[in-house]
């Protein structure tokens, strides 16, 4: 799997984040290790987490403050979901911050999910615009970002394992709150990209902690993309259903692509032979050097922009090497 071995060229110091995640998930090193205490604290100083959070506003956003989620790609929502694959550490201040802003101005008091817009009369986030995908990508941010034990957080897992969907086109499309809002989202056949935030939130709970609901949910959200094997149509699986997921890119925010689905049936501890066509695609994509390119990118309308596109790519090896790890290792 290491042959050639990239492994050296990922624990370079010049990516703080890669090198951390590197030394834990592939090397296997110890928390508790000084090279890692070392590195983990490095992410901080240098690199692209310090360059994020020198553009910080004082009251804890970027960018304009009422627009969190609008402003794509430099607003609050979209640095936080950075912040938190970057490795930023969730007892910093400045980050602690920029959770509670988003608690403030995004989450619905009714529900405990995310919306889009802050509603003045709540004092809050608005009820009638709360979405899957950005609930699913703030609780996992969130949780990563230290959270799981706030109580905050608490209802938006409730939120998102309740309402979320997957649905493959069968039967009548639900109806009520928040199905009748948003039709992209809930239809007969749900939102992959909603579907795929709201599983890999719940999948970043630690086992021991997932309610009844929270496992339902996990075991609907994983039997839907197996149907699917990830990226194809299930009802003919000679077709692709989403052509973009088969180019991987970093930071993903809303989208996603078959290696960030691998990835979480990977901490699932997932394995079926529905998803050998996603593997082998992953293996295809190595390089004679070892290494995957990045494909997708939104550079030039993030905050700071993360890697080349084209060019060979320290987090889409990573994440790949992970995936292979677990099912080719």
């Amino acid at each position: 799997m290491l042959r050639p071995a990239p492994l050296p060229w990922l624990l370079e110091e010049d990516n703080p984040s890669v090198r951390y995640l590197a030394l834990r998930e592939l090397v296997g090193k110890p928390g508790r290790s000084p090279d890692v205490q070392k590195t983990r604290k490095a992410i901080m100083t240098e690199g692209i987490v310090p360059k994020i959070l020198s553009r910080q506003n004082p009251d804890g956003s970027w960018a304009e403050p009422g627009k969190f989620y609008r402003n794509k790609y430099k607003g609050t929502v979209w640095q936080l979901i950075i912040l938190a694959n970057l490795g930023a550490d969730g007892a910093d201040p400045r980050i602690k911050k920029a959770c509670e802003y988003i608690f403030h101005y995004s989450q619905d008091k009714e529900s405990g999910g995310f919306s889009v817009d802050y509603g003045v009369t709540v004092d809050g986030g608005t009820h009638s615009y709360v979405i899957p995908c950005l609930t699913g990508n703030l609780v996992w941010s969130l949780i990563r970002l230290w959270h799981l034990g706030d109580e905050r957080l608490r209802r938006a897992i409730d939120c998102l394992a309740r309402y979320q969907r997957f649905d493959d086109g069968e039967g009548d499309r639900p109806t009520g709150w928040p199905y009748d809002r948003f039709r992209m989202c809930y239809d007969k056949h749900s939102c992959h990209m909603g579907a795929a935030k709201a599983l890999k939130a719940l999948a970043e709970i630690p086992p021991t902690e997932r309610s009844p609901d929270v496992r339902r949910a996990i075991e609907q959200g994983v039997e839907y993309f197996l149907r699917h094997h990830i990226y194809k149509k299930s009802h003919d699986l000679t077709k692709i259903s989403k052509p973009g997921w088969v180019k991987f890119g970093f930071p993903l925010m809303y989208q996603d692509d078959v290696l960030e689905i691998l990835e979480i049936f990977g901490r699932l501890k997932v394995k079926d032979r529905r998803l050998e066509e996603a593997v082998a695609l992953v293996e295809r994509k190595r390089n004679q050097e070892g290494k995957w390119i990045l494909e997708n990118t939104f550079n030039g309308r993030f905050v700071a922009d993360i890697e080349q596109k084209g060019k060979p790519s320290k987090w889409i090896t990573l994440k790949a090497l992970k995936v292979l790890k677990f099912y080719r290792g």
